[in-house]
């Protein structure tokens, strides 16, 4: 049987809750130590069993790492592909605040390609804007973005240092986004990308392509992530 505290929620359900406060609050930073079983056991006054169930669950969601013989510690950030979210709203959901920086940002008018995969004329301008994600200081994704330029003529003239291309389209442009047809593979890194994400070249990455609709099923954002395999985890759920 599952120990209740007394406000009717299972017991190791309130230490999770208590160490993921800690994490998203910055108490607890990546890296850093969290306390053994034994260690919550005593201070939480309950089985090692339900400490040691309370820390299984956390490291499935990804928020701790069980290093054996070392003990756990705070996970690196991951990130979670199921629901189509912009940047700034995936970091929100692990209490973290994401930052980008502009690698470039262009016309262009011989992405033939892409214009296809956007259904536009091939001799049409795309604007496109190459960002390095980041959490904290650490760089773990470099994305590549593709829109008409005729369509969304404001955005070569701003900058998305700070905001979120979503909520720009959806408030500056009234474009609703609805969902996301992705293509999912692995690539290794090239010179340039191992150097903006900080890695060796050749380092082994998580390739997503993006095409992104909005309410009306028209394709209107064309994406290229290439992303740290180790911060990013892809959750499916399979019926039969």
């Amino acid at each position: 049987m599952t120990p209740i505290s007394r406000n009717g929620e299972p017991t190791y359900k309130r230490i999770q809750n208590v160490i993921r406060k800690r994490i998203e609050s910055g108490l607890l930073k990546p890296g850093d130590a969290v306390a053994s079983e034994r260690e919550l056991a005593k201070m939480h006054k309950v089985s090692l069993m339900t400490a040691r169930h309370a820390l299984a669950d956390l490291a499935r969601e990804g928020m701790v790492e069980r290093r054996h013989g070392s003990g756990t510690f705070v996970a690196p950030p991951k990130i979670h592909f199921n629901k189509l979210m912009s940047y700034t709203e995936q970091m929100a959901s692990r209490g973290l605040v994401g930052r980008s920086k502009i690698i470039s940002a262009s016309v262009r008018d011989n992405e033939h390609e892409i214009a296809a995969r956007l259904s536009l004329p091939s001799s049409s301008h795309l604007f496109m804007l190459e960002r390095v994600r980041q959490a904290g200081d650490e760089p773990f994704a470099l994305e590549t973005c593709y829109l008409s330029a005729d369509e969304f003529p404001a955005l070569a003239g701003g900058t998305l240092e700070r905001g979120s291309l979503f909520v720009t389209l959806e408030h500056e442009y009234g474009v609703e986004l609805a969902y996301a047809d992705e293509e999912i593979d692995a690539t290794a890194a090239d010179l340039k990308t191992a150097e903006l994400l900080a890695l060796p070249r050749g380092s082994p990455l998580l390739r997503i392509r993006q095409l992104i609709f909005t309410t009306k099923g028209r394709a209107c954002l064309y994406v290229l992530g290439l992303y740290r395999s180790g911060r990013h985890t892809l959750v499916i759920r399979r019926f039969r």
